[in-house]
């Protein structure tokens, strides 16, 4: 367990493995420890590492009366802390969000990105679907559920995976974070202007989408709107496609970095 500060938050964040370096970024509500799965399939061959956002996980918590801080700065902050040069960054969902943005401001430093859960509209669409925001938690709330991020069967099918995952997120930041919701922030670029932006990003991209994520449509234009990227939608999965089809989602990761060493 490691701490470090970034813009006036403590960032916790967890590492494993040796070679070239592997960021995770978690989604809204998420935290680090949740990508244990790519952990194990990639912490062989890379220096795997993921963060816990502010107001997620162990990290420490914005100020109840103020926005948050801007997580594409909150990137910034971190490879900068760790002195991290040339990472392959994934991310599902605000992760993925986040890489976006930073990669519009970096067009090029990226050794890879690896999208998922997230993309932007094609233009007409009023706006990126998002699922229903849910209510402030009460103050009685222990744990934090996440069906909408995971097919129906799921919590069914594997409810010891399902209850991993609430377990692992419903921290204490989080759990405040959601009784008492901040405004996020996003500058330079906002949301709106990233479409436009996109086509900008010259760093070997992967774009991951699971068959029921409502963000699909968003994560195919956004492959449409990156010149040379990839693009797989994997069967059955869900907007959390890391988590519940890790198996399908590591594999899709393993062959498109496999094809870009094999190019260096």
């Amino acid at each position: 367990m490691s701490f470090v500060q970034i813009q006036g938050t403590d960032v916790h964040y967890i590492e494993r493995g040796d070679g070239p370096p592997m960021l995770f970024l978690h989604g809204s509500g998420s935290c680090a420890e949740a990508w244990h799965q790519q952990f194990d399939a990639f912490s062989d061959h890379y220096r795997v590492i993921a963060y816990d956002s502010v107001n997620h996980g162990h990290s420490s918590n914005s100020p109840v009366d103020g926005a948050e801080p801007d997580r594409a700065d909150e990137l910034e902050g971190f490879l900068n802390a760790l002195g991290i040069e040339r990472p392959v960054i994934a991310g599902n969902s605000m992760g993925a969000m986040t890489l976006l943005r930073w990669a519009v401001r970096n067009p090029d430093r990226a050794r890879a990105l690896i999208p998922s859960g997230m993309g932007v509209m094609p233009p007409g669409a009023d706006a990126t679907p998002q699922r229903p925001q849910a209510e402030p938690a009460g103050e009685d709330t222990l744990f934090l559920p996440a069906e909408g991020g995971f097919t129906r069967a799921f919590p069914l099918g594997h409810p010891e995976m399902y209850d991993r995952y609430i377990r692992l997120r419903s921290t204490a930041t989080r759990i405040e974070a959601t009784r008492r919701p901040r405004k996020g922030t996003a500058q330079n670029p906002g949301r709106g202007e990233l479409a436009e932006l996109v086509g900008t990003i010259r760093s070997p991209m992967q774009i991951i989408v699971g068959e029921h994520d409502w963000l699909a449509e968003a994560g195919g234009h956004l492959h449409e709107r990156v010149e040379g990227s990839r693009f797989a939608k994997i069967p059955g999965a869900p907007h959390n496609v890391y988590y519940e089809t890790a198996g399908a989602y590591n594999d899709v990761v393993t062959t498109f970095l496999s094809d870009i060493h094999a190019q260096v």
